[in-house]
């Protein structure tokens, strides 16, 4: 995987706002620099504000660094110094695998993430030497925030460095109370899918102001009063959709008080700086609140590991010493204890042969099958004793004894008809 260094972009900085500069770099304690998570709706000019972003930093003299994440873009005015075009053909993986679009863009989004731990070590090296790192999503908001790669990608960035999702809205398209609504709603399901601080962006004020939606958000009943004004039927009356969403407003009100807001303008470069300074409020929360919740989930992690490793290993000794407490109560014939497995005579390493124990002198073969046939002579008589079966006369079947000289053995049984 490849690492581009990013060119300075042609000269818009007479557009920018200007603003306070972030610490220089030759302080001794240099903060870490903090990823921008940008996502929004396809049209919603996400790629026009990465651009304005990548413009108003450069013009700062703080160059960020970028992470295109959206395999399908065509163009981009600006250069990535991490694209993920340049590992995944996203045309290519439609053809291969037969997918639409949609399906293109996930598994493309998938294939990089088993690249990922390289993209964060490139990242981990450049990190004292920028104060942003701009992450470009695709447009398909539910690809991204809903989907496994989008977030181990999340995570992976956010246990490394301090890290804001922006969430970027067409303004101009949320005039209307019930497409105001579902960006809401968007927004939430993203805070609470990511748990990172988050600012909503209210993009294109220069088309339209976004004060009606930072007053909806602030006060309830006015925007109750434009879903009234907006949203009766023909005979004056509330439909249903209207309640609803009246009953939303009244639950998103917690959240809307918790929540960054600020209005930009990508074309033109309004309301950079007050993005900028929510952003570093968002710095602080990380520090403050996500930080410590994460500390405490790998510290949590990391003794449930170790208890599980120490649980392993107390069962391993008890197996092990079950089986050494089984090992030594057998025995076996021949050995004492179980502790001579080739029989009462110890074996000669060198010579093989069989040694008795007192004198140590050699026995003879034949005496000792002579010995061994008694032994086995003796166990089979012992064992028809036991049965009442030696010496009984019993009947022939088909002109053979049941059962030999030897009891049982050597018995010639006919085979049945």
């Amino acid at each position: 995987m490849a690492e581009t260094t990013q060119p300075p972009p042609p000269g818009s900085a007479s557009q920018a706002e200007s603003s306070t500069s972030p610490q220089s770099k030759g302080e001794g304690s240099k903060k870490q620099p903090v990823v921008i998570i940008c996502i929004g709706m396809a049209g919603s000019g996400k790629t026009t504000f990465m651009q304005r972003l990548n413009s108003h930093l450069h013009s700062r003299n703080t160059p960020p660094y970028i992470l295109n994440l959206d395999p399908a873009v065509s163009h981009m005015p600006y250069s990535a110094n991490i694209d993920i075009r340049d590992t995944v053909d996203y045309k290519e993986v439609m053809k291969q695998y037969n997918l639409g679009p949609n399906g293109g863009i996930l598994t493309a989004l998938n294939l990089f993430t088993t690249k990922f731990d390289q993209v964060l070590g490139y990242v981990e090296k450049r990190a004292e030497d920028v104060d942003y790192i701009l992450v470009d999503t695709p447009g398909q908001i539910e690809i991204f925030t809903w989907s496994a790669s989008g977030a181990i990608i999340t995570d992976a960035i956010a246990s490394s460095l301090p890290t804001v999702v922006a969430y970027v809205v067409d303004t101009p398209r949320t005039t209307a109370p019930a497409t105001f609504m579902s960006n809401m709603l968007y927004a939430c399901s993203i805070l609470y899918k990511t748990r990172l601080p988050f600012i909503i962006v209210f993009n294109k004020t220069d088309i339209q102001p976004h004060d009606f939606a930072i007053d909806w958000m602030k006060d309830f009943q006015a925007y109750q009063a434009a879903l009234n004004d907006s949203g009766r039927n023909e005979h004056g009356e509330s439909s249903y959709m209207n309640s609803l969403m009246s009953s939303m407003c009244l639950v998103l009100e917690e959240f809307y008080n918790n929540l960054r807001a600020v209005g930009v303008s990508a074309m033109t470069g309004e309301g950079m700086r007050g993005f900028f300074d929510a952003v570093e409020e968002a710095r602080k929360e990380y520090e403050s609140d996500y930080k410590p919740e994460l500390d405490r989930l790998a510290s949590e992690r990391a003794a449930k590991s170790e208890a599980d490793k120490k649980a392993q290993l107390e069962r391993l000794m008890k197996d092990m010493n079950v089986s050494d407490s089984s090992a030594g109560s057998s025995r076996r014939r021949g050995g004492a204890g179980g502790d001579n497995p080739f029989g009462p005579y110890p074996v000669n390493e060198r010579e093989d042969r069989y040694y008795d124990e007192e004198g140590d002198e050699e026995v003879d073969e034949e005496e000792q099958d002579a010995i061994r046939r008694q032994e086995e002579e003796e166990e089979e008589a012992a064992h028809a004793e036991e049965l009442g079966a030696l010496d009984v006369d019993e009947p022939e079947i088909g002109g053979m004894p049941r059962s030999g000289p030897n009891g049982s053995r050597g018995a010639a049984w006919p085979r049945p008809v």
